[in-house]
């Protein structure tokens, strides 16, 4: 079955990511597709609904995506997923707050990573206040935080609303997004969320699947550079835990890693999330495989696949 074409919208209160979502919707439809739409509200009522009537939707209110109701929206897509099989595309607009690293991490879970790709994150800035959010004075921790994120997160950067500043204050916004945003995400200025349907639908995210014992996998060369990668591992039997631990973190690119995994010398089945050098492990009930899902930048799947390949065989 072929992945879902996901494209996530992330960026504060008013930067314009309604504007462009519906830019992409029509853009969609235009071509004879179908799409379908996430959004996500903090309150208990989506006052832009009726912009999108005529859409698939999936309201989440009440919570952010991206913390609150991370769940909510992995079990909503499963659900939704089964139950509309013409959707060709799927777009996902969240708060102004949200988190993209933490959306990723829902749609790369291993009962959706096989069901959706995520093809990019577009991170709107409103050029207008972005120094006034960045001011110690102006704002608070909480928002620069946020801010720094969202940007760092996004795969494309939209600087929008350029028509309300000078040209000096706008090098100035630039400079700073540069300094924080990832090294290969494009810089796009525009006005009234005007973007090129190039810039807004180029894959700009990578996620494969790679079977652990597949000698052939490196004949797969990929010309296109994508600043963030989504790897799931297949075909791990068992695996020693210290050994396992000392591969994660010898894996310097991932930010995140997450699956389904079993241990040399313990049948159980351990479903397990790893950050910042911290493996978390809950047992789980048998029946799913085992599959291993790493999230970062610059991944060398081949690299990866022989170094988790030498593991397996120090502790067969």
């Amino acid at each position: 079955m072929s992945r879902i074409p996901v494209y996530l919208l992330t960026g504060f209160l008013g930067s314009g990511k309604t504007t462009v979502l519906k830019k992409m919707v029509r853009s969609i439809k235009d071509k004879g597709k179908q799409p379908a739409l996430i959004m996500n509200e903090l309150g208990s009522e989506n006052v832009e609904k009726e912009l999108f009537e005529d859409e698939a939707m999936i309201e989440l209110l009440n919570g952010c995506i991206c913390c609150t109701i991370q769940d909510d929206l992995r079990n909503e897509l499963i659900q939704f997923l089964k139950q509309n099989h013409d959707i060709d595309v799927l777009l996902i607009e969240g708060t102004g707050i949200a988190n993209p690293a933490e959306i990723v991490e829902s749609l790369t879970h291993p009962e959706l990573i096989d069901q959706v790709s995520i093809q990019t994150i577009i991170g709107m800035v409103d050029a207008s206040r972005y120094l006034e959010y960045q001011s110690l004075f102006q704002s608070s921790k909480e928002i620069r935080t946020m801010l720094k994120q969202q940007i760092t997160s996004s795969t494309l950067l939209v600087v929008n609303k350029t028509d309300l500043i000078d040209e000096k204050k706008l090098k100035k916004v630039i400079t700073k997004i540069e300094d924080v945003k990832m090294k290969d995400a494009p810089i796009v200025k525009a006005k009234y969320g005007d973007v090129s349907e190039k810039a807004l639908f180029e894959k700009r995210f990578l996620t494969e699947t790679v079977p652990v014992n597949n000698h052939s996998s490196h004949h797969h060369h990929h010309h296109h550079t994508h600043p963030f990668q989504a790897i799931k591992l297949e075909g791990i039997e068992v695996i020693d835990k210290k050994s396992f631990e000392e591969w994660l973190k010898e894996q310097g690119s991932i930010l995140r890693a997450k699956g389904y995994i079993v241990f040399k010398g313990d049948r159980q089945l351990y479903s397990f999330q790893y950050a910042t050098n911290q493996l978390e492990l809950h047992s789980i009930e048998s029946g799913k495989k085992t599959c291993i899902i790493l999230i970062g930048t610059s991944l060398d799947q081949e690299k990866i696949r022989r170094s988790l390949t030498k593991f397996a065989k120090q502790i067969g």
